[in-house]
């Protein structure tokens, strides 16, 4: 079971990469935005794969607060975008 968790992080991990291109060559803002988050997510199941993989629960907590943190900053950033589209700098 382990051997078959680690194949599927590593393709996890390569669909990642895939979406970090976009990141680097999208055409507009947002489709950067989401592709970050994109990375973000598949990086956070990989972190979730690894906990089972090693069964240890830390990598689990760890995941939670980048996935907290993932959030946080998206929002955070759309906001910013929608206000910079708007033009009153909130």
């Amino acid at each position: 079971m382990d051997k078959f968790l680690t194949a599927i992080a590593a393709v996890i991990a390569a669909n990642a990469l895939l979406c970090l291109y976009r990141a680097a060559v999208g055409p507009t803002v947002v489709d950067r935005l989401l592709a970050m988050n994109i990375v973000g997510t598949k990086t956070l199941v990989v972190v979730v794969l690894i906990t089972f993989i090693q069964a240890e629960s830390f990598f689990l907590d760890m995941g939670l607060v980048y996935a907290l943190l993932l959030f946080v900053v998206t929002v955070a950033f759309s906001r910013y975008l929608e206000a910079e589209k708007r033009g009153d700098g909130r």
